[in-house]
């Protein structure tokens, strides 16, 4: 069992998963939030690789990408910092980036970059199950899973493809467009996400939008985990030491597991 499948054990756990995005605002931004998001109930931990042309990302993820880059942020030094928190966590952490930077970066030097920095899968949004076997090879090399996404919008065959070739989970994306925290869910996310548990038995974790604990509560109820970024990013922005972001995490922890 990979580190990222545990996370969902004991059987009926549902998992936490948190997005960050890489040295925004800072890298020590980064350093701190990550260990305070795992010690606060987060089972997973997304560590966004800033890119310069982010098409699956709404405005609050893009810009935290925009000053990331400003602020100096790569691949490599995701790497570096990627091998400092997996130190001091010990919780997956994920890789969340496009294909560019990896292709660019090389397919089997950032495999095994990631596997030594204690990395323990990615996820590539705009790397569809039917062009992913290069990468699936190079991850299965080293120990890493890569975990697809599938929309409300994906086709039979595509929902097929992803639950024969996704490792640790699915991804599943809460609505057909870009990220970012929305006011309510949308009302026929039950059903997609029973189209895809009648194929797949991966968990099936679903991400865009959730913002509340209320949300993540009803999330729960129908997934196997359930994904929040841009609401931990804009609570990042905050001048309080982190103190909101951390009473949401344990807000979301609490809707999770049914706790008042």
């Amino acid at each position: 069992m990979s580190q990222i499948a545990a996370a969902f054990s004991p059987p009926g756990h549902k998992a936490l998963i948190a997005y960050v995005t890489t040295g925004y605002p800072t890298i020590e931004a980064t350093l701190k939030v990550v260990p305070l998001l795992a010690d606060s109930g987060c089972d997973i931990i997304e560590l966004g690789i800033p890119f310069s042309d982010p098409l699956a990302d709404g405005v609050t993820i893009q810009k935290s990408s925009f000053h990331a880059l400003q602020n100096g942020v790569t691949p490599r030094l995701c790497l570096e910092l990627a091998g400092q928190l997996s130190r001091k966590v010990n919780i997956p952490l994920v890789f969340m980036t496009y294909y560019n930077p990896v292709l660019k970066y090389g397919l089997e030097k950032f495999g095994a970059a990631s596997a030594s920095a204690g990395v323990s899968g990615l996820i590539i949004p705009d790397l569809p199950p039917d062009e992913g076997s290069e990468l699936e090879t190079v991850s299965q090399q080293h120990g890493l899973d890569l975990i697809y996404l599938l929309a409300p919008t994906s086709p039979g065959e595509r929902i097929m493809l992803a639950a024969a070739r996704s490792r640790g989970f699915i991804y599943l994306v809460s609505v057909t467009g870009v990220t970012g925290a929305r006011a309510r869910l949308p009302v026929d996310l039950k059903t997609f996400v029973a189209r895809v548990r009648k194929i797949a038995r991966q968990p099936l974790c679903v991400g865009f939008g959730i913002s509340t604990p209320e949300q993540a509560g009803q999330i729960a109820g129908i997934a196997d985990g359930v994904i929040v970024g841009s609401r931990i990013i804009q609570l990042m922005e905050k001048g309080d030491d982190f103190s909101s972001l951390a009473g949401l995490v344990r807000g979301l922890r609490r809707a999770i597991d049914k706790r008042p």
